[in-house]
């Protein structure tokens, strides 16, 4: 009895249907500034994409990810790669769920 209520349950298990991962090339940026960052400050010109994205971020903006010019956001921001790779092209993995997309690789 017990074996037979074991493989029923593996079997529903195996039949719920799950999300497959994908694959995005595109920069690590921030919400704030999505695909262009603008000048920092009055007269200080632009800063580069790393320390924009870094600066926006530690002000309370969310990674997203750009890819063709539009941001789409990440679900998990806490995800360890996000501030490594911060303003660089990346290949992204992981699962789009909705509008956002939770982040299992990131390589660049």
């Amino acid at each position: 009895m017990k074996v037979t209520v074991f493989i029923a349950a593996l079997l529903m298990l195996s039949a719920v249907p799950r999300a497959a991962e994908q694959t995005w090339t595109g920069k690590i940026s921030d919400s704030a500034c999505g695909a262009k960052h603008e000048e920092a400050a009055e007269g200080q010109g632009v800063m580069a994409d790393r320390e924009c994205t870094q600066a926006c971020v530690r002000g309370g903006s969310k990674y997203v990810l750009v890819v063709d010019g539009k941001p789409v956001q990440i679900a998990n921001q806490d995800f360890k790669d996000l501030a490594t790779h911060a303003g660089h092209t990346v290949k992204l993995t992981g699962e789009l769920k909705g509008t956002a997309i939770t982040v299992s690789k990131i390589e660049m």
